[in-house]
């Protein structure tokens, strides 16, 4: 009799899965096997699991303890806890529907280059994560669903984002224009979020939360720990700590504060469309020159292919290279014999070479020659070569290295805007019912 109400029980649940109950169907399949776990949010077709929501929020209170902050009440920790799955489990969704998947081959590859980075083999890998109470296939799920959420990411919000020139001028002339003339800023941030379309209700309530908070920090209450506690921003779980930001990069709407505040001052509620904003400045610095060593420099390359063999190739070249000794004109045979058509018709030249703008092995030998010093044959995954350098000098890359910068901290601010915005129209338009004051 027990064995027939079993299988009715599985009748039933494969019926409920079919229709599209998954809810249901998990919460029945975790009763009927005696488990002690419940449904704490249903998020479109998938749920949080209370299991999921005590292994997130261990995740968070472990961060926060490495981090020195001071503990926050178990509801504060579940309920951030479970936004993120929800977020989680939206995005994931989405990246099912998008048909983003990643295959066995480029997540060994994923491992193998971080056990590479730590100084590890994969098998240490492994054993070391089995030291920390992970097994390697909860680590492959884990990172799976990482890299996913990046090619989602990166798809969705990032490879659409687009920096202009007039951008980073623009950008430019706000850092030299930035009051106090400091170039950089560490920040702490609190934002208490309106949502879009917020009411005059919305936009009440969340100005009183913001300035409750600012008269909170006035009496001495640690910033970061009411970060932690109440903001939306993605920095949240770092205690609001958005690291060092170049003065271009920080809104116009702080700048004008910040050339007046001192370390450890804190200025706020500041209203914008995303809700208020309350900013503590942790330091500030000046900017220096970025003076660069270039090399002028010029080189011949015979690659290898299917007609040209290694040994082939590096014969060649030595013999160029005992011409050159001998006293033949190197731009004349670099033009004649060298495979970099772009550098071969202007004698091999490469012109004035920055710091990186090579590959290392190439770098390597070229920063070990004279001025004047010619090369014996070296091999690079290009094929083989002979370099020789004309002239070394110092050479002021501030301009160069601001625009960069400029160009990047650009990229990274409207990324930053542009996810949240992502990530909060998913929460929308999604279905989400929250349990967690159920007893199940």
């Amino acid at each position: 009799m027990a064995t027939e109400r079993k299988a009715l029980a599985h009748r039933f649940l494969f019926f409920l899965l079919l229709t599209g109950l998954l809810a249901l169907a998990q919460q029945a399949f975790a009763e009927e096997n005696g488990l002690m776990d419940r449904i704490v949010a249903v998020v479109n077709d998938d749920v949080v699991l209370y299991s999921e929501l005590q292994r997130e929020t261990a995740i968070i209170r472990d961060k926060l303890a490495q981090a020195g902050a001071p503990d926050l009440p178990e509801n504060e920790l579940e309920k951030q806890a479970l936004e993120r799955l929800i977020l989680h489990k939206l995005q994931m969704e989405e990246a099912k529907k998008l048909g983003i998947s990643i295959d066995d081959e480029t997540l060994n590859a994923a491992i193998g280059n971080i056990a590479a980075q730590n100084g590890l083999t994969p098998e240490e890998l492994a054993a070391v994560l089995q030291e920390q109470g992970m097994s390697m296939e909860e680590y492959r799920r884990e990172l799976r669903d990482e890299i996913t959420l990046q090619r989602l990411r990166n798809r969705e919000v990032i490879s659409r984002i687009q920096v202009t020139k007039a951008e980073v001028d623009n950008y430019l002339t706000h850092a030299e224009e930035n009051p106090g003339g400091r170039d950089a800023y560490h920040l702490r941030h609190i934002l208490i979020a309106t949502p879009d379309g917020a009411s005059s209700a919305d936009i009440a309530k969340a100005r009183k939360q913001a300035e409750e908070i600012m008269q909170r920090l006035q009496q001495g209450e640690d910033f970061a720990t009411l970060a932690t506690r109440y903001s939306a921003g993605r920095q949240s779980l770092d205690g609001g700590d958005l690291g060092w930001l170049e003065a271009g990069q920080v809104p116009s709407l702080f700048l004008g504060e910040l050339a007046e505040m001192d370390r450890g001052d804190v200025r706020g509620p500041f209203h914008a469309a995303s809700g208020f904003h309350i900013i503590k400045l942790e330091d500030y610095k000046g900017g220096d020159r970025n003076i660069i060593k270039q090399t002028h420099a010029r080189h011949i390359l015979i690659r290898t292919n299917e007609l040209t063999s290694d040994d082939d190739a590096r014969n060649r070249l030595q013999q160029l290279y005992q011409r050159i000794k001998g006293g033949e004109d190197f731009a004349a045979l670099a033009r004649a014999h060298s495979d970099d058509k772009a550098s071969a018709i202007k004698g091999g030249d490469l012109g004035w070479v920055s710091p990186g703008n090579l590959v290392p092995k190439f770098e390597e030998v070229m920063d070990a020659l004279p001025e004047g010093g010619l090369s014996e044959p070296f091999r690079t995954q290009f094929g083989w070569h002979i370099v020789q350098v004309l002239d070394r000098r110092d050479f002021d890359a501030t301009e160069e290295v601001k625009r960069n910068k400029a160009k990047l901290a650009l990229r990274k601010r409207k990324a930053d805007e542009a996810l949240q915005l992502y990530l909060r129209k998913l929460r929308d338009q999604a279905f989400v019912e929250t349990r967690l004051g159920d007893n199940g």
